[in-house]
């Protein structure tokens, strides 16, 4: 018989001296599978569903062996790394500054004239799609005083009109009327144009560089993991909502994201009630990767033929695009998309999106897409969060040592290992530039 929880979990003692009892955990939401309902024939989908199969047989090996995917050894991370200002600041320019950020789902801007605004460090970030559906980003900023022209979330506008003066741009960013020209002077409308960020969409979701400048290659950048992406059909997903919370430090933050071990012992009467705690497989594409932790009903599929396997039923893949964004429930009607973004050396903010693959129309059904969106919400805050907060609180007591990844940590490992690569590539990339 497979063991499937991991450490002892005790009742809470009643009487005196006794610890408060834990608050009712929010009912689990129903879930449902989406990926053995899918019938579509083109060649990302074959590839998603075989890759799947391969996948389930992947994860039941290890439900066999009551093992977990396990990397060559543990990996050690100086805490200075974690509470470092200045480390802070060489990370977000060697990577959120450089590298193509994942900022927006392509459910949130859903038709002609739809808009997206967020402020990714301290940038005001405008992420638009124009009337013949082409997506462009641009610095949420006035071109005449810098006043902001929308304020953080999602919308429709034909028109960007500052708020300020009344200057107005069409979703390109190209400048289209300056209030009382006349009396202003003449504008050059080429010239003044709000400041582009370079965009592009792929697999459903919108990536923007922070440099303006840049030139990224998305499909190198994504590799081999585009076409499992593309099968996903992120794309024809609904968004039905955003909300959001504050969390530590990103890398503290993100930690919590990239493993299974702690499914046991922290989300006992939550995650831990669907999944199984320590037992998952791993791949990487580049800097990405995906964990893929083992389903409670993969008990009874292991009795089954290959053929009569659930995909949806029997493991949650969670893919992860560096630096930070999760798509947990790719695989299922329901799916939550966590963004999570620094905004200084001790604080993050956290995007939790939900898409449903179909849009919630009756009562019945925006009832259950609320449940699903505020059980996910109550317990990243009320479980990973504050648990995470306490490890921030900690660190600058536990300055001068360091923390271990264990082998059934490789998440955690190859995300240090990219952002490590990454500093030192920024770091060869200067001294070239001073020679």
């Amino acid at each position: 018989m497979v063991q499937t929880s991991s450490p002892e979990l005790r009742e809470t003692a009643s009487g005196p001296g006794s610890p408060a009892p834990v608050p009712a955990a929010p009912p689990t939401p129903e879930y449902a599978s989406w990926i053995s309902q899918d019938r579509s024939t083109d060649a990302a989908a074959v590839t998603m569903r075989r890759e799947a199969a391969e996948l389930v047989e992947r994860v039941l090996a290890h439900y066999r062996a009551n093992t977990t995917h396990e990397a060559d050894g543990q990996w050690t991370e100086p805490v200075a790394n974690y509470l470092d200002a200045d480390r802070w600041q060489r990370e977000t320019q060697a990577v959120h500054r450089s590298v193509p950020l994942p900022l927006a789902m392509s459910a949130e801007l859903p038709g002609p004239n739809t808009y997206k605004a967020i402020d990714v460090l301290g940038i005001p970030v405008l992420i638009t799609r124009d009337r013949q559906g082409v997506v462009h980003a641009m610095i949420n900023a006035c071109r005449h005083r810098g006043a902001r022209l929308l304020e953080a979330g999602c919308g429709v506008s034909k028109r960007l009109t500052c708020p300020y003066h009344s200057w107005s741009y069409d979703l390109a960013g190209e400048l289209r009327g300056v209030y009382a020209e006349k009396t202003f002077g003449e504008v050059p409308r080429e010239g003044r144009s709000l400041v582009r960020l370079p965009a592009g969409e792929r697999a459903g979701i919108v990536f923007v560089s922070l440099d303006p400048a840049a030139a990224p290659d998305l499909d190198d950048w994504l590799g081999d993991l585009q076409p499992l992406l593309e099968g996903l059909r992120l794309a024809e997903c609904h968004h039905y909502s955003t909300s959001e919370l504050t969390s530590p430090n990103w890398k503290v933050t993100l930690d919590g994201y990239l493993e299974t071990y702690h499914f046991a012992s922290l989300h006992p009467k939550t995650v831990f009630e669907t999944n199984l705690s320590n037992m998952m497989a791993h791949d990487t594409w580049g800097p990405h990767q995906r964990i893929a932790p083992a389903l409670r009903p993969i008990a009874r599929a292991a009795e089954l033929p290959p053929e009569q396997r659930d995909p949806g039923d029997c493991v949650g893949p969670i893919y992860w695009l560096f630096p930070g964004l999760a798509i947990a429930g790719g695989w299922r009607q329901k799916i939550a998309v966590s963004l999570v973004l620094p905004r200084t050396a001790t604080e993050s903010v956290t995007q939790q999106i939900i898409l449903l693959r179909e849009p919630a129309v009756t009562d019945e059904e925006r009832q259950a897409a609320d449940r699903f969106g505020e059980w996910f919400h109550e317990v990243v805050r009320d479980e990973d969060y504050a648990t995470t907060y306490g490890v921030q609180k900690g660190l600058e007591a536990l300055a001068g040592t360091d923390f271990v990844f264990g082998r059934n940590e490789p998440g955690l490992q190859h995300f240090h290992r990219t952002i490590h690569q990454h500093l030192d590539q920024g770091a060869s990339a200067a001294a070239r530039a001073t020679r």
